[in-house]
Formats: C-alpha cells, sequence, structure tokens
C-alpha cells in the first residue's frame, strides 16, 4: 500500500510532494528513490519522523508497538495510519503527543489515482491526501469505519471467483486464453455501471436476469449452496479479528 501510496502522488497531477521514505522495506524503497525525484530514502525511522509535517504508518498491525515504540514524535506531527485494526485509541498511545490522527486503507488502485479510500476521522491531512489519491470517504463512527476495510478485502475471493469460472471453462475445452479473455470481458464491460451514482446492486441483479433465464438460475443455485451466508459470516469474521487487534 506504502508504494502505491507513493507512486499515486508522484504520478497524478500537480507537483508532487518531497516523500521521505523509511529503509525498512530497502528493495522497494530504493526502486522508488530511483524513480521519482521527490522521493528518498532516509536512515532510520526516526529520521523520516523528523523530516516529515505528515507522517504516514503503513506497517501490519502486529508490528505498530514494536516499530512506534522506538520513535519520538511532536505534537506537531500529523499521523495518518494506513493500518487495518489499529484503533484511534491504540494509535494516540503510540504516536503521543501528536494528536491529528486519521486513520484508512486505500485500495491498491490509489497508484493510478483511482479508487475510493475511508477515512476516520476526516482530519485535513487525510482528506488532502486522498483527495489526490481517487477519491476519499470521510466516515464518522470508527466502528462503521471498519466495516468497510471488512467489505474492502472481498477482492482477492472477487478474483479468485473468476479464476474459479474460467477454469470450468477450460475444462469444457475452450483454450485457456479465450476463457480468461472472455470472463475478463464480461465483468470489465460492467464497469460504467458499478460507477454509476447512487449504483444499486439489487436492480443491476435484476437488470442482468430474466425470469427463468440462466443468470437467474446460477444466483439461486449459489444462494442455495450457502455462497452468500458464507459472505456475511466471512464478513464478521474479518470484523472480529480487525476489532481485536
Amino acid at each position: 500500500i506504502a508504494t502505491a501510496i507513493v507512486v499515486g502522488l508522484c504520478t497524478g497531477p500537480g507537483k508532487p510532494p518531497n516523500i521521505v521514505l523509511s529503509p525498512r522495506g530497502a528493495e522497494r524503497a530504493a526502486d522508488l528513490e530511483r524513480r521519482f525525484a521527490s522521493v528518498r530514502v532516509a536512515a532510520d525511522n526516526q529520521a523520516v519522523v523528523n523530516s516529515s509535517d505528515v507522517v504516514i504508518i503503513s506497517v501490519l498491525p502486529h508490528q505498530a508497538d514494536e516499530v512506534l515504540s522506538l520513535l519520538r514524535f511532536s505534537a506537531e506531527h500529523v499521523v495518518v495510519s494506513v493500518m487495518a485494526g489499529v484503533s484511534l485509541n491504540r494509535l494516540r498511545t503510540l504516536v503521543a503527543p501528536a494528536t491529528d490522527i486519521a486513520r484508512s486503507v486505500p485500495p491498491t488502485a490509489v497508484a493510478n489515482q483511482s479508487g475510493l479510500t475511508p477515512i476516520h476521522p476526516a482530519t485535513g491531512a487525510a482528506l488532502d491526501l486522498y483527495g489526490r489519491l481517487g477519491g476519499v470517504m470521510p466516515v464518522a463512527e470508527e466502528t462503521a469505519y471498519e466495516s468497510l476495510i471488512a467489505a474492502g478485502a472481498t477482492v482477492a475471493a472477487h478474483f479468485a471467483y473468476l479464476s474459479t469460472v474460467a477454469d470450468w471453462v477450460v475444462r469444457q475445452g475452450v483454450t485457456e486464453d479465450a476463457a480468461k479473455r472472455y470472463i475478463a470481458a464480461q465483468f470489465a464491460a460492467l464497469a460504467p455501471e458499478l460507477g454509476a451514482p447512487n449504483v444499486d446492486f439489487v436492480a443491476l441483479a435484476a437488470a442482468h436476469s430474466s425470469p427463468g433465464g440462466l443468470n437467474e438460475q446460477f444466483a439461486r443455485h449459489l444462494e442455495a449452496a450457502g455462497l452468500l451466508d458464507g459472505v456475511r459470516s466471512g464478513l464478521d469474521d474479518l470484523l472480529r479479528r480487525i476489532t481485536s487487534v
């Protein structure tokens, strides 16, 4: 995610900000420094903090205490976290005395200045950052924010579903390349409908079905097989994981 943010800031419209990277991910950091004139790699994490007005924290949730307990923040620092599951209360402790703090988990699509990033709370720094990276969705309540983070973790499952469909087609005698191209084209063509204002998923499902038709049959089969219940229970599990960190 950190790499996507850097690429999005450096390739988007307008002058990119000066970006100071942690040396923790040495290979990726060095590559970004080579690619973009506004990027440099610091000697250590404290040097990143000392050189920055806005500090973006991008480590795995279980690494938060280990990494942040070694750093000294000031009251003037502005913090934007991209760690899923690390609450505002915990962040306040980890980055004290800094108090201007926002949570976010952007999609990797921010590298192309696209996608939508939920933030909580709607601080000026978070609004400005993700406004440059495609779009921003302020969320007032932390629990509601965490439910969106859980929902955003369904992307890999979406592609696994498409892969399963394509593999089935291959088993019927279609070449792998043709199967993948056909399935990808079918779903890519739906993008304009998903981008419409006030999108209605139930209405879209109805529009792509006809009574007694093939789409209706397949949708009913998946529901009867418990797929939708599995989606709901899987999201419940994700939310429990996010809120228990």
